[in-house]
């Protein structure tokens, strides 16, 4: 982007966009445009990609860049409520974006939406793998909740797609029209199918994730009751079980002084012999 030969784009060749040469800033901040249709959008990524495929590092770098602020979201998205070191999951978002450009299908549409759930499944696995590793030893464990880094919508809908609940396709429509506000009729344009049957599609995909996060909730809640309802022998100490009706017991065992009665003294401690070893 700096230098005295910046790589630039050729703004003639796609609508939207300015007629003379680009350089990969301005391409970005063109294509974040509202008034930049997905179309134009397309046609720029899959000129990005097939540069990247052709030319390899500098091009590959220069995607990297017009994609950032996508990049900088989904990091920033995994690594909110992520108490460790949050390198590594940086690492992956970008090793995710990159591994994608050698194999997304150029011919299909949101290209860059698509670039970008491969960043975010990649970083969501290292999140999970950071989580899942057992505390090295002589590590005193802390006393804080676990992180739970997928209240994100993204982060939901790779967790969905990871449990089979809906395919990469559904999550895509999902995230397209609700998250990115693409109209449900450009997509349907774009997918040679008909408004009303794409509508049907994500009505059908947003039931299932419905019913998929209702009962990751009522398992959290059972549990929760669970614990409340144990029995009492098993939450409350030894000292302060009740008897089954609820009353508290009135024999010498229970410590529960009658009405009337005089305080019981308490019992004077055995002396110790000579040879009684101490502790």
């Amino acid at each position: 982007m700096t230098g005295p030969e910046p790589i630039t784009v050729n703004g003639q060749d796609f609508p939207d966009l300015p007629a003379r040469m680009l350089r990969l800033d301005e391409l970005r901040d063109c294509l974040l445009r509202r008034a930049c249709t997905q179309d134009t959008r397309d046609a720029v990524w899959a000129h990005l990609v097939s540069a990247s495929r052709a030319e390899g590092a500098v091009w590959t770098l220069g995607c990297v860049g017009v994609a950032l602020p996508a990049l900088i979201r989904a990091s920033a998205a995994l690594t909110s409520r992520f108490v460790g070191d949050t390198a590594d999951i940086e690492a992956a978002v970008l090793a995710g974006f990159i591994a994608e450009l050698a194999q997304i299908d150029c011919s299909r549409m949101q290209i860059m939406v698509r670039l970008r759930w491969a960043a975010y499944r990649a970083g969501h696995a290292a999140v999970r793998e950071a989580l899942d590793t057992p505390l090295p030893g002589g590590t005193t464990p802390s006393s804080s909740p676990p992180p739970r880094p997928w209240g994100h919508p993204d982060i939901v809908l790779a967790r969905a797609v990871a449990d089979e609940v809906i395919t990469p396709d559904e999550a895509h429509l999902i995230g397209a029209t609700r998250l990115e506000r693409i109209p449900l009729t450009e997509v349907a344009e774009h997918s040679g199918v008909s408004y009303e049957a794409i509508k049907k599609k994500r009505q059908r995909a947003e039931h299932k994730l419905v019913d998929y996060l209702r009962d990751d909730n009522d398992a959290g809640h059972d549990d929760e009751t669970t614990a409340r309802t144990a029995s009492p022998a098993q939450s409350t100490p030894a000292g302060r079980r009740r008897c089954a009706d609820g009353l508290s017991r009135t024999c010498g065992e229970s410590g529960v002084q009658k009405c009337g009665a005089r305080p019981a003294l308490p019992s004077p401690a055995p002396a110790l012999k000579e040879d009684t070893p101490c502790d």
